[in-house]
């Protein structure tokens, strides 16, 4: 999910402005080694989304056929607006107009994505939290992510609104529905759903040229790093044997300083660090982004440090002091959006964090 700049609540109610990160349904350790055959799955996804797309289609010629011949009986017109069916990332069915001119949308990154297909244009409403590409600042505004304006919304007469999170959905989805505004829900947790995403959205908004030449461009960017480090794993390749060959680095990634805030095992960044030629130290730890206690952070002894720099967020949590990451000056800055945002600037996060973690191998 992305809901950069919103909360991230403790259990003392605590309130942070920093990014809240997406978890990934993919274990770090398995989703890269699938990742051919999951293109094949999106191609054949892609034939599924055009099949579905003739057979409306289909559907409407004939319904306009007879449309004709009643209209000739009735002496009356009818005008039909062509529709198709595509797929979300939730597995719904969704029907949209053929030609989409007016959109909304409810996440940052959604926002970036759209933009990045090269239908940025279509956009009618944003949230107040969209501030990338700079074109999107003055977009109007429909509220924050998770409190987004409903009259807004519906004013701006949408042919759809796209959302990040299925609890997005519900908490909305009967009213934009009985409005007949669709509702689309995308939500990629990894850098093969990323680049599945934006197939699609250039799919719905007609734009494939842009979305294929940008596809081609960030795999071959993340390929690209693949070499350099030594990922992915060869076959019978074990983790430990790998981690050994590409001098993998131990890392700690530092959502918040106070409390002290990471990434739990069901978080997708362990997985970009394992990519960038790292391991991260918390990758075990229950839940997606856990809260620590000092004892236990004290005890993860990290060889590096990535902060998601945000105001509240600039460096280490005292606690490390006396780990090899601050003793040996390896503190990194990562911008919170590049993190926290699920779109194309994610691959630029990539190649951050692998230089950071080995730059001999970068010269």
């Amino acid at each position: 999910m992305d809901v950069s700049r919103q909360s991230i609540e403790g259990k003392h109610g605590y309130l942070y402005r920093n990014a809240l990160f997406f978890p990934s349904i993919f274990d770090a350790r398995e989703s890269r080694a699938f990742c051919f055959a999951k293109r094949g799955r999106v191609k054949a996804k892609v034939k599924r989304q055009k099949a579905k797309l003739i057979v409306v289609l289909a559907l409407l010629v004939l319904t306009g056929c007879r449309g004709a011949v009643n209209s000739s009986v009735a002496n009356s017109a009818t005008v039909t607006v062509p529709m198709r069916v595509v797929t979300d990332d939730l597995g719904r069915d969704v029907t949209l107009p053929v030609k989409i001119t007016r959109v909304v949308s409810t996440a940052p990154s959604v926002t970036e994505n759209i933009f990045a297909v090269g239908a940025g244009d279509r956009l009618v409403g944003v949230t107040t939290f969209c501030n990338y590409p700079e074109q999107a600042k003055e977009i109007a505004k429909i509220g924050d992510t998770m409190t987004p304006n409903m009259e807004s919304i519906i004013a701006l007469k949408p042919d759809v609104v796209f959302v990040s999170t299925a609890s997005q959905i519900e908490a909305f989805m009967k009213t934009l529905d009985a409005n007949g505004i669709a509702v689309y829900v995308t939500n990629p947790t990894s850098l093969e759903a990323l680049y599945s995403n934006l197939e699609q959205l250039g799919i719905i908004f007609g734009t494939t040229d842009a979305s294929t030449k940008l596809i081609a461009d960030l795999e071959g960017r993340e390929h690209g790093i693949w070499k350099i480090v030594g990922y992915p794993l060869h076959r019978d390749e074990s983790l430990a044997a790998h981690d050994k060959r590409v001098a993998a680095v131990k890392v700690f990634v530092q959502i918040s300083k106070e409390p002290l805030f990471t990434i739990g095992n069901g978080a997708f960044l362990n997985d970009l660090i394992v990519t960038a030629g790292g391991r991260s130290v918390t990758e075990q730890v229950e839940s997606a982004f856990p809260k620590l206690s000092k004892e236990t952070a004290a005890a993860l002894n990290p060889d590096a440090i990535i902060l998601s720099e945000s105001d509240d967020n600039k460096e280490p949590n005292e606690v490390f002091k006396n780990s090899p990451a601050v003793k040996n000056g390896r503190i990194y800055k990562v911008n919170a959006d590049l993190l926290s945002r699920p779109g194309p600037r994610l691959v630029d996060a990539l190649e951050q964090i692998a230089k950071y973690l080995h730059p001999e191998k970068f010269k």
